[in-house]
């Protein structure tokens, strides 16, 4: 079968794959997020300036701390390292400094690995050796840990600057609803350009089905499942925006293939003429959440190409080669492969695992939630990932740590 029609059959199928061995593996059955999550938060200075007199910019992250911080006003997800501690903090007083802060900390990141570059190993002893190699490993973890969270800083501000207010930590009411959330279905659409935003949608028909049009409708969904099509979805926004780019710049230069729509709309009607149906294909629908019945609940998206629209990125996308296609669905990174599991967990929580004398079997909570508070979900969802994407090449281009 076509790899891009597959693809765009289903979305998300393509994104399960690429991630590196090691991601993939931790997306398998649950979210994959190993680490718990603390915060506490970092004084930042404030100096007194004589009036007239001007002064650089300059910012440090500073050891000091305070716990009762109110971060998850931010974002769900707290940060650890004390670079991440401070720009949470300038994110919350003075968000129009991120980026002059983050340029500030990223420099100081290449000069402490160029400096341990640098550094010949020690030539005496074997425990000499061994000592170094394990300083060195800790501070790599350090500056890892403080790139991820440098990403995450500047995903979050781009939501402020968007006046769009992350979904908090998805936690039940009295009556057991989690979406009280304001609906800015409207704001999220105009960070698209207009072809993804056709893509977003026939995503969402996919997730939706035939409730689409039914938003206000109630249903009982099990929390572990809509968390793993939130983190799903946020791999098809940085798939999405990574050929939208390229999309984008080829029609401004005016270098489309002038037949690729016609081709590909030929040869979609031939694939749609032969597509199984849903009860010919339930093991292949039945492998992937955004097009399965979703446990606890009554959403049941109608099979494959439910509600998927023929777009002009869409046929774009599918004149790739197979190994064109699953570079550009690669996650680049370990490091935003760790920020979506670790937003996803701050999101959803960790499944609780009980052993049985039947073996580990997974502890999961229904919660209720709108279609319309789904839609909102998988929106952000999308977005996160566009974002994603534009900060780690920002990133890369001043602290290269993008393999591929």
């Amino acid at each position: 079968m076509d790899v891009a029609v597959t693809a765009f059959r289903s979305p998300l199928i393509i994104l399960r794959r690429p991630v590196n061995e090691s991601a993939s593996a931790r997306f398998g059955s649950t979210f994959g997020f190993s680490r718990k999550q603390r915060f506490s938060s970092v004084c930042i200075p404030k100096h007194k300036h004589k009036q007239g007199r001007r002064r650089g910019f300059v910012v440090r992250a500073s050891a000091s701390s305070s716990p009762e911080s109110d971060d998850a006003k931010i974002a769900p997800l707290q940060f650890e390292s004390s670079i991440g501690q401070f720009l949470s903090q300038i994110l919350k007083d003075h968000p129009h400094l991120v980026p002059a802060a983050v340029d500030q900390q990223l420099q100081q990141l290449q000069t402490d690995r160029d400096a341990h570059q640098q550094n010949e190993q020690p030539s005496a002893s074997t425990t000499d050796l061994v000592l170094y190699r394990r300083i060195a490993e800790v501070k790599a973890n350090e500056r890892r840990k403080a790139l991820e969270e440098i990403l995450y800083a500047l995903v979050v501000q781009k939501f402020m600057d968007a006046n769009i207010s992350l979904i908090p930590s998805v936690t039940p009411d009295l009556s057991g609803k989690v979406d009280l959330w304001p609906n800015e279905d409207g704001k999220l659409e105009l960070l698209h350009s207009h072809e993804a935003y056709e893509m977003i949608q026939n995503h969402l028909a996919l997730i939706l089905g035939n409730r689409a049009g039914d938003l206000t409708s109630i249903a009982e969904i099990s929390k572990f499942r809509v968390g793993q099509v939130y983190a799903a979805s946020v791999m098809y926004g940085y798939f999405l925006r990574r050929v939208d780019q390229r999309f984008q710049l080829e029609k401004t230069m005016k270098v489309l293939p002038n037949a690729t729509e016609k081709e590909n709309s030929a040869h979609q009607t031939t694939m749609d003429n032969a597509r199984p149906s849903i009860e010919e294909d339930t093991s292949q629908v039945m492998s992937h959440p955004e097009v399965s019945t979703w446990p606890g609940g009554d959403v049941r998206p109608g099979g494959f190409g439910y509600g998927v629209k023929a777009t002009r990125l869409r046929n774009y996308v599918m004149s790739f080669d197979g190994d064109t296609l699953q570079r550009y669905a690669t996650i680049r990174s370990k490091e935003a492969v760790s920020i979506i599991e670790k937003h996803t967990e701050a999101l959803f929580g960790r499944p609780e695992i009980v052993v049985t004398p039947e073996g580990a079997v997974s502890k999961d909570e229904n919660i209720k939630i709108s279609f319309g508070g789904l839609k909102k979900l998988v929106l952000e969802a999308v977005t996160f990932g566009s974002f994603l994407w534009d900060v780690e090449s920002y990133v890369d281009s001043r602290y290269h740590f993008v393999l591929n």
